[in-house]
């Protein structure tokens, strides 16, 4: 059986104040193409679907289209949990509808999923938390145990004083609990989970910037030997980049988002897992590489012309550009940096003296004009410098303002 994981997909993600659904658009092509070439027959997207509560028009139309290509129309079954950035009633909403597609959504921990039936698979057995489903083109069943991103909120009435270790725990009894109760060696047997998962004495993973921290009371990690022993690969949605946290023997893939969303993540190549699993057997997996995305860098440059010639070599980057010099950056200079690139997310002015203080002692004429104040600030911030004709213009377009 093969089974294609993915995650974060953070449709609707902007990069500061620019979009990324052009690129989201091609990658989820892409997933598709790869779903189809390597003739999955079962799709796991675990979490973070979209990148926040409220996700724009666009961003629900391409998710929604893209469920539907890689459902086949009901031939091939899409099972997609919620992560900390989405909203569990908007994931629940098209239930119904998405069923008859081929699409299980799960919004909630412990959700339970009512048996039905399709054409070339069904639901077989459900309970809170757990699915089993039969394919017509296998005499064994996949078993999935899912855990939805669950809040403090949702689990305060569970957790104890030791919330870290009594969130470890529960997580582990109910796991356990439906492994021995549904997870033989008849079936291939799986876990799908958006958490914050690692080792238990392992560095601490890194989350990329501009992802909301999973904390659920004082508990910023799940470990893996919570998994049960029956689970022979876990599919995990959060951490933005491909990293098995697990062993070879049983894999624990987080399987990356599909580009790159913060300069955190700057020359990152991002991935989805194909899986290879039998009943009773180790799962085998591969990280097959996407290339969608518009590529991340954060560069810096002490001249201008080497910065214009860089950035007319890679016109495909996204960019936070700092640029080094004596002086500020004039008008022109900053005109003539953007007119080189549509490209530039963040453009970062730093100056090559550095910030000098005040001399001990030193004195202020509170009775200058204002001007006047301000220049005494600035090159009391700023080694002496001078500002420049276009920032003292700024400077008096605000005051008269």
């Amino acid at each position: 059986m093969k089974i294609l994981h993915t995650a974060d997909w953070h449709l609707g993600k902007r990069l500061d104040s620019y979009s990324r659904l052009e690129e989201q658009v091609k990658v989820m092509e892409e997933i598709v193409a790869i779903a189809d070439e390597a003739n999955a027959d079962l799709v796991l997207v675990a979490g973070d679907l979209f990148d926040n509560f409220n996700p724009p028009v666009d961003a629900v139309e391409l998710f929604y289209k893209t469920l539907k290509k890689l459902s086949k129309n009901g031939a091939r079954p899409v099972i997609a949990i919620s992560g900390n950035h989405d909203a569990p009633g908007l994931i629940d909403a098209p239930d119904p509808l998405a069923k008859a597609c081929g699409i299980i959504l799960i919004g909630q921990p412990n959700a339970l999923i009512t048996p039905y039936e399709l054409d070339q698979f069904s639901v077989i057995r459900s309970d809170k938390g757990f699915i089993e489903l039969r394919l017509k083109a296998y005499d064994y069943p996949v078993r999935i145990l899912h855990t939805a991103y669950a809040n403090e909120q949702r689990l305060r009435e569970n957790l104890g004083e030791d919330k870290e270790e009594e969130l470890n725990r529960l997580l582990a009894a109910n796991w356990q609990k439906l492994a021995d109760t549904y997870c033989d060696t008849n079936g291939v047997n799986l876990l799908m989970a958006h958490l914050y998962m690692n080792k238990r004495g392992a560095a601490i993973l890194e989350e990329p910037d501009g992802e909301k921290p999973i904390k659920i009371g004082n508990a910023a990690m799940i470990y893996s030997e919570s998994i049960p022993h029956q689970v022979q690969y876990t599919a995990l949605g959060h951490l933005h980049g491909f990293k098995n946290i697990g062993t070879e023997e049983q894999p624990v893939i987080y399987a990356s988002s599909p580009v790159c969303y913060s300069f955190s993540e700057a020359g990152q190549q991002k991935y989805v897992s194909l899986v290879e699993v039998q009943p009773g057997q180790q799962a085998r997996y591969q990280k097959i590489a996407l290339h969608s995305g518009r590529p991340l860098y954060r560069k810096t440059f002490d001249d201008i012309d080497t910065a214009v010639q860089w950035l007319l070599a890679h016109p495909d980057a996204l960019l936070e550009l700092t640029l080094e010099s004596e002086t500020f950056l004039t008008a022109e200079e900053r005109k003539r940096i953007y007119q080189s690139h549509n490209g530039i997310i963040f453009l970062i002015p730093k100056l090559k003296s550095g910030k000098i203080a005040l001399k001990e002692g030193a004195t202020i004429d509170l009775d200058q004009d204002i001007q006047s104040l301000f220049k005494d600030y600035f090159r009391s911030r700023h080694g002496r410098q001078e500002p420049n004709e276009d920032l003292m213009n700024l400077f008096n377009e605000i005051l008269n303002s």
